[in-house]
């Protein structure tokens, strides 16, 4: 519980850190508002042009976007449970485990993502 507890307040003070960044970025508007904020579609500029294949592609990278992020608090999860383990075999196990599982998820993951590009890319013909 105590270990939760910190790496909640670690990921809760990243947040604090980061995520003003990203809100504020500049957008091209100036102080004064002169510019109209234009919000660009995702799909592209015209959607006439743009195909299944771009929105699987789009949705695959945001998954694997999450996908890593959620690796990554696995990874130091498991660090720091090994970390401050103390000694305590039970505890080594676990950060261990935490580690080797993480990985092994990771290894299936991107796997499965190299199947699904090779599966598309042949039933569609695309290079």
């Amino acid at each position: 519980m105590k270990n939760i507890f910190f790496a909640l307040i670690f990921v809760f003070s990243l947040s604090i850190l980061f995520l003003p960044n990203l809100c504020l970025a500049s957008s091209g508007v100036t102080a004064g508002g002169e510019e109209p904020v234009a919000l660009n579609n995702p799909l592209g500029e015209d959607q006439a042009d743009v195909s299944v294949n771009d929105v699987v592609a789009n949705i695959i990278q945001v998954v694997l976007g999450i996908v890593g992020s959620l690796a990554l608090v696995m990874f130091i999860f498991g660090g720091l449970t090994w970390m401050t383990a103390a000694g305590n075999t039970e505890r080594v196990t676990k950060g261990k485990n935490v580690l080797i599982w993480a990985t092994i998820g990771l290894i299936v993951i991107f796997t499965s993502y190299a199947l699904v590009e090779f599966i598309i890319k042949g039933i569609t013909g695309a290079e």
